[in-house]
């Protein structure tokens, strides 16, 4: 019998894991070889019955929550808005094809900004913006909706998969963008356009601003094996507890890799880092193929273990760090960015 996976996590996942429930009950199972909600992209037929599989995914980025315009820009809020949707399907081991894209502002809005902000992603990530919609809102809010491909090869990666003895990668230093969000609050002259003079702070800063979305990496180690994956988008404590829990395993780790100018702590529960946490059965086999793919070599934090409950970074527990949204008033959030 497999094992029971821990407990929710309750806040923002509680509240998906009840949506879920309620469209399962509705809609019933997927159809077989279809992934529906839980993961970061939806893995769908492209048409019934087709065994062509696409990928899914949307992702919002709201004024106040995600960007603060009185730090960066228009154009940096319409560049988040398409990368993070991309990340999802680079988290699945997939590159993404198109998009759309709904933008919702009050009067005064600069969509035009935004709108050249949205191009600038949607060329660095070969991903054209189709279409989309435009509505009144009180504040600035994009959705971006994008279908992602996997082409030949293995099937999607996904959270679900990692087991026991499984070695776990990041694949770069985290927590720049928090530190680059600290960094810009603790300056009174952070306006869209400051840079710091530090190169540290720089780089943390334009990390902040402008996430970079693993999408080579992902591709990457989907064909060397991996087992699981997710992008790091809430803080790596609270992604690593959902791979968990999903995979019903246990993790042990040894280190964080911490970016240049942060602490721990936002290496831990920042968020908005975007890089790939992956797990393996053949650590060989990805640092090989990253080396042959020109890539960055991934960071080895750990392993995945047999106990379900056990969550432990060096000799104490791994705490649960990291954002989640509030929305419909979810108990129990964890603190974050």
């Amino acid at each position: 019998m497999d094992p029971k996976p821990p407990r929710s996590l309750g806040g923002e996942d509680a509240l998906v894991e009840a949506i879920a429930a309620l469209l399962d009950g509705s809609e019933g199972a997927p159809p077989a070889g279809e992934l529906w909600a839980g993961d970061d992209a939806a893995v769908v037929s492209a048409t019934p019955g087709d065994p062509t599989r696409v990928l899914l995914t949307v992702d919002a980025v709201v004024e106040g929550v995600h960007v603060d315009l009185a730090r960066c820009s228009p154009e940096d809020l319409g560049w988040k808005a398409l990368t993070v949707a991309v990340s999802d399907i680079g988290a699945m081991g997939g590159r993404p094809s198109r998009a759309v894209a709904s933008l919702g502002g009050p009067a005064g809005a600069d969509v035009l900004r935004i709108v050249a902000g949205l191009a600038e992603a949607a060329a660095a990530w070969g991903c054209p913006v189709v279409g989309g919609d435009l509505t009144d809102a009180p504040v600035v809010v994009v959705s971006v909706t994008v279908v992602g491909w996997l082409g030949d090869g293995p099937a999607a990666v996904t959270r679900a998969g990692a087991r026991p003895g499984d070695r776990l990668f990041v694949t770069g230093p985290l927590g720049a963008s928090a530190a680059g969000l600290r960094v810009l609050r603790a300056a009174s002259e952070a306006g869209p356009a400051w840079v710091p003079e530090d190169p540290a702070a720089a780089a943390a800063v334009a990390a902040h601003r402008r996430p970079r979305a693993r999408l080579v990496e992902g591709w990457t180690a989907r064909h060397a094996g991996a087992s699981a994956m997710l992008d790091c988008s809430d803080g790596l404590s609270l992604d690593l507890h959902r791979l968990a829990r999903a995979s019903a395993v246990g993790l042990a780790l040894d280190a964080v890799p911490v970016a240049a100018g942060a602490t721990e702590a936002e290496a831990l529960g920042g968020g908005e880092d975007y890089e790939l946490v992956v797990a393996t059965r053949d650590p060989d086999a990805l640092l090989a193929a990253f080396a042959a793919a020109g890539l960055r070599q991934p960071i080895g934090i750990g392993e995945c273990t047999g106990g379900t409950d056990e969550r432990r970074l060096g000799g104490g527990p791994l705490p649960v760090l990291g954002f989640q949204h509030r929305v419909g008033g979810a108990p129990g959030d964890a603190g974050g960015t």
